[in-house]
């Protein structure tokens, strides 16, 4: 039976129910704007849409953001073809779908003419069809992609995405690959090592919600899913595509319904690092980082740009080696790497030391330029004419040369990008250094300036660096390892240990108290740690936790937080002596909710957590709550990966959302989770994973739900409260059921979390979430098992007669599902 569901499923996606037809003879004409041929919602529309005030392309948009996903375009380049102001997009009456410039030119055709096409017809999912007599299609744009996929657009063996030297192209293997002139393979995704047996007919689809799945007949599942945009089962109004973008990568981007046109964004891309494109600098093109992003420039001084105005295609040697007349040079280029990437057959692969690496290609008259891989192996590669792809940065174990001619002139740090004018470098350098020295005369005056005034008010010897600690907390100051060791008393008094390393408390000569964490695991490089933790520190709020500096030097990575005296959370619920009363509970929680959405929604970039938990939330001197550890996900993953090795994650036995066990990406829901099993703690002041004789054996969040479906609501909430504001309680006891469905798309959004604990939106009835069981470990921290069994589903049909009255709410028992519904959302004016 599956075979036939395949293919009907594949038929499904072809044809359309709801079609707009479009008779033989009609015309779009250049020069009547408002003409186009839309589908019957009015979501997609072909047009001959201008491009510039006297150049058109014929192409189907999506109306709601302008979003092109089909034009009539070269097939070589995948450039849109352009026709004048006279032009015309025909079907005429033989069947053929024509673009004609208005001299009377044909620019494209389908190739349909005299095939039986009938008619032409659009439909709502943007494919526009020529079929015959009989519906069967002749022609779509389905099955002739440019560079973009929509929804339900089968991507099958044969299809190219191309975009200008890059394309997209599924082999039998079930392979998606993307490729650089049709020959350099740089990436690949597939799902046949999944698979028992040679593949019959694979296919990928983008479905509506985000997910890149592939699809076989000899699959037993029917599906793979592959990849996951970051916003996958988010919202019902959110159209999302996939394109081979210009810059050679893969990307899957999302637009609201309602976000108007040119609020597009990306929320996955193939190639997460950008400079691993083949060829994206051009050749002899050097791709380095700066601010984060991708920029091209030369290998040195001795090499120009092709074009001045666009970096990306390339450099060339300002003397070519066949016309030096002197000596010929090889010019050693740190940290940098020329890309090799299979079926290169112009590289040579050889196992050389340093020197005979950078000399066999100086003798070699085929070799350009080599690269010396320091990974253990002395893997050298000799580059030879043709095209030669570069990549430097700061922590790459690489080291390349290049053959100039004449003296080698290094570029200036980073890289600097030539203008391919001559400069005078003598005067440049006379410059440079001369307003170096001027502001350094300066800083000097200003630092003496200020300690003479700081040494004349008080009798200690602050430096101003602690001084600015204060009043700069946008900057972070960069401690030497040997100030946080003294500061702390060579790490004396340990306040904690968490996933992420140790934290110690500390004292600043300037009398300002810190917490020092020592990180586990980081390993990145000075330059990335540094630009990790400006990001980190750029985000400012009155819930997180401020980050005051850092410490990288050799292999030490420390972050400096303030310290705040009141300590972690679940000292306050987990300890008898130590309490709250509700209302602190409740600023806390709302508090709480408050920072996690400012991480999620309101920073440049989305920061996900991945570790709340009561012991990451630290409390001020009036109780408020700070979330700490914000910015550790970051750091511990720096090229933002999606798929995480369940051996390495590093989570908090209790908090952890099913994804992290289901082997499905890691997103903002996952914070979501976490936050509702904290915020029954704070309701409660029991851990949730915690099984006792009272919760008859269960797991304090499950029995919680059982409870509240059986009306016993005060049985949830912690015996030390005296009074509590009933309303608040079982808004926050709603919440944290919604939070920790099992389902993400279920999982409210952080910022309606928040919404609904104040009372400003209405919270529906929570269904019974369906927990996971977390396997074991010992300790707080554990890494995951991946056997994992959920937990059996419940039923409530044996409530009790009676149940007592709670914080002056009557609760009356529940007689059935619908009367328990009514009771319980009675209590709020709930739906």
């Amino acid at each position: 039976m599956l075979k036939p569901c395949l293919f009907l499923l594949q038929f499904l996606s072809t044809v359309s129910s709801s079609s707009t037809t479009i008779p033989l003879g009609s015309t779009l004409r250049a020069s009547d704007r408002n003409q186009s041929w839309s589908s019957p919602n009015s979501t997609f529309s072909l047009s001959l849409l201008p491009i510039t005030p006297s150049s058109f392309v014929a192409a189907i948009t999506y109306i709601a953001a302008d979003v092109l996903v089909w034009s009539a375009s070269n097939n070589d380049t995948g450039d849109a073809l352009v026709v004048d102001s006279g032009g015309t997009f025909s079907l005429l009456p033989n069947g053929a779908l024509r673009l004609i410039n208005g001299s009377g030119s044909i620019v494209w055709d389908s190739d349909t003419a005299n095939r039986g096409v009938s008619h032409a017809s659009i439909d709502d999912s943007g494919n526009f069809q020529l079929p015959d007599n009989d519906g069967f299609p002749i022609w779509s744009s389905f099955d002739n992609p440019t560079d973009t996929l929509v929804p339900s657009q089968n991507f099958t063996v044969g299809k190219i995405l191309r975009s200008g030297s890059y394309s997209l192209s599924l082999d039998r293997s079930g392979d998606l690959n993307l490729k650089w002139n049709d020959t350099v393979e740089y990436w690949s995704l597939g799902f046949n090592s999944s698979i028992n047996g040679n593949l019959s007919s694979p296919r990928f689809m983008l479905r509506s919600n985000g997910i890149l799945v592939g699809l076989d007949p000899s699959f037993s599942s029917g599906m793979v899913n592959m990849a996951f945009s970051t916003d996958y089962g988010e919202g019902n109004d959110v159209f999302r595509f996939l394109r081979m973008d210009g810059d050679g990568n893969l990307r899957i981007y999302s637009t609201s319904g309602n976000s108007g046109a040119g609020n597009v964004t990306p929320t996955w891309a193939a190639v997460t690092d950008q400079c691993r494109v083949f060829g994206f600098c051009g050749d002899m093109g050097i791709c380095r980082y700066k601010d984060s992003n991708p920029v091209c420039g030369c290998p040195s001084l001795n090499f120009e740009l092709v074009d001045v105005n666009d970096d990306r295609k390339g450099c060339k040697r300002k003397m070519k080696i066949e016309d030096c007349p002197g000596d010929v040079t090889m010019l050693e280029l740190e940290h940098t790497e020329f890309l090799t990437y299979p079926p290169e057959v112009s590289d040579q692969l050889f196992t050389l030391a340093f020197v005979a690496c950078r000399l066999t290609c100086l003798q070699s008259g085929s070799c350009i330029a080599s690269t010396l891989v320091a990974d253990g192996r002395g893997f050298c590669y000799m580059k030879t004419p043709g095209f030669v792809s570069g990549y430097q940065g700061e922590v790459l174990p690489s080291t390349s040369f290049v053959k100039v001619c004449g003296q080698a002139v290094p570029n200036p740090p980073l890289y600097q990008d030539t203008s391919g004018k001559d400069k005078d470098i003598r005067l440049q350098a006379l410059v440079v250094g001369g307003v170096v020295l001027a502001t350094l005369l300066a800083l000097v005056a200003v630092v003496i300036s200020f300690w003479w005034w700081f040494y004349r008010e008080k009798s200690g010897h602050t430096s101003a660096k602690y001084e600015l600690v204060d009043y700069a907390s946008g900057a972070p100051v960069k401690f030497s390892y040997k100030e946080l060791q003294q500061s702390t008393k060579g790490f004396s008094e340990k306040l904690g240990e968490g996933g992420f390393g140790a934290v110690y408390k500390g004292t600043l000569p300037n009398r300002m108290v810190i917490a020092v964490k020592q990180l586990e695991g980081i390993e990145q490089g000075e330059k990335q740690f540094r630009m990790e933790v400006a990001t980190i520190s750029s985000t400012h709020h009155l819930n997180l936790v401020r980050l005051v500096g850092f410490c990288s030097e050799g292999r030490h990575r420390l972050l400096v937080y303030e310290f705040l005296r009141n300590g972690s959370l679940d000292k306050f619920l987990f300890t008898p002596n130590e309490s709250l009363n509700w209302q602190n509970r409740f600023n806390i929680a709302l508090g709480t909710a408050r920072g996690i959405t400012y991480l999620h929604e309101e920073c440049r970039d989305c920061i996900i957590h991945c570790d709340i938990k009561p012991g990451n939330i630290l409390l001020d001197e009036v109780h408020t709550a700070k979330v700490s550890d914000f910015g550790l996900a970051k750091l511990m993953n720096p090229k933002d990966q999606r798929y995480l090795s369940l051996a390495s994650i590093r989570g908090t036995r209790g908090y952890l959302a099913p994804e992290w066990l289901a082997n499905l990406p890691i997103t903002s829901k996952c914070d979501v989770y976490s936050y509702g099993m904290v915020l029954l703690e704070i309701v409660s002041g029991r851990r949730n994973f915690e099984v006792s004789p009272e919760t008859d054996g269960k797991k304090f969040s499950l029995w919680a739900y059982l409870e509240f479906e059986k009306g016993n609501v005060e049985a949830i909430v912690d015996k030390r409260l005296a009074e509590v504001n009933s309303e608040q309680v079982l808004r926050a006891i709603l919440v944290s059921f919604w939070c920790i469905q099992e389902q993400p798309s279920q999982r409210p959004m952080m910022g309606k979390v928040v919404q609904m604990l104040e009372g400003i939106v209405d919270i529906e009835r929570p269904p019974a979430p369906k927990l996971v069981a977390e396997g074991s470990s010992h300790g707080t921290t554990m890494t995951l098992n991946s056997n994992v069994s959920a937990l059996s589903t419940y039923a409530t049909s044996n409530a009790p007669s009676s149940s007592p009255s709670f914080m002056n709410i009557e609760v009356p028992p529940p007689r059935s599902s619908r009367d328990m519904t009514k009771e319980s959302s009675s209590l709020l004016g709930l739906k």
